[in-house]
């Protein structure tokens, strides 16, 4: 634990939540763009499935934590989308079962606090021909369609809307560009900096619009040891320190 205390934005799911910090990741550029405004917290589980999630969400978000987050950003679907295997092994997770779990996962984070806000993210959609052409060849026939990410993702918000959770309609968002099948991601499944630009803007746009008190919206929000100093750098004159506090400036055209 260090100080002073921020407001504390916990990242939860699956690996499309694992993998947000790297390579541009949409997680990245929330913990840029809340730098000295809040902790952005990683909680993804590459592999995950709805089922798994609920198992051990106690350990993850214990009722009794002496600091409950301000938002949970949440994400499952993808693997509980997957054909299902004969064996009965495997992330399948039945329709109706899926949407049971998301609603427990909600009703349990939305009792961790009156100040807990939650966004679920739905399933994004897949490039099918690059999952053959990449991860198949290791991991053969992963069983995912287009098509299922489609059925998971209404489920979600379906749950979303019934229990007044925002909800964000990635299958949606990501096939709004017409490219989104050559740019959106890095193997068919994951997301490239293009899809997790569409991830973050899509966020973004909840926060300045959800009518929360207080606001968690990056522009809003207080910046940790913003006073003016002594020892801020000095302009061109070499005498006039400028407060360099919010360093964000350059980012407020692309992500308004």
């Amino acid at each position: 634990m260090v100080g002073p205390l921020r407001p504390e934005f916990v990242l939860f799911g699956s690996s499309i939540v694992q993998l947000s910090f790297g390579d541009e990741g949409w997680g990245s550029i929330l913990a840029n763009l809340y730098a000295r405004k809040a902790d952005i917290v990683l909680r993804g589980y590459s592999g995950w499935n709805s089922r798994r999630a609920l198992e051990v969400l106690d350990k993850i978000f214990p009722k009794d934590a002496n600091v409950q987050p301000s938002l949970v950003i949440v994400y499952f679907g993808g693997n509980d989308s997957v054909r299902p295997n004969p064996h009965g092994l495997g992330s399948h997770v039945p329709l109706q079962e899926y949407k049971e779990n998301m609603r427990k996962i909600a009703i349990h984070l939305k009792s961790l606090s009156k100040k807990t806000r939650l966004i679920f993210l739905s399933s994004p959609p897949i490039n099918e021909e690059q999952i053959r052409s990449t991860l198949s060849k290791q991991l053969g026939d992963l069983g995912r369609t287009n098509e299922s990410c489609r059925i998971y993702s209404e489920a979600c918000l379906e749950v979303c809307r019934e229990m007044n959770v925002e909800a964000i309609d990635l299958w949606s968002a990501l096939q709004k560009r017409n490219d989104w099948l050559n740019v959106c991601f890095k193997d068919g499944i994951h997301l490239s900096s293009e899809g997790s630009k569409i991830v973050a803007k899509e966020i973004l746009k909840v926060l300045r619009e959800a009518d929360w008190e207080p606001s968690l919206y990056w522009k809003s929000m207080a910046t940790e040891f913003s006073e003016d100093s002594p020892y801020d750098p000095t302009g061109a004159d070499a005498k006039t320190p400028i407060n360099v506090s919010n360093w964000t400036f350059q980012e407020s055209f692309q992500w308004d």
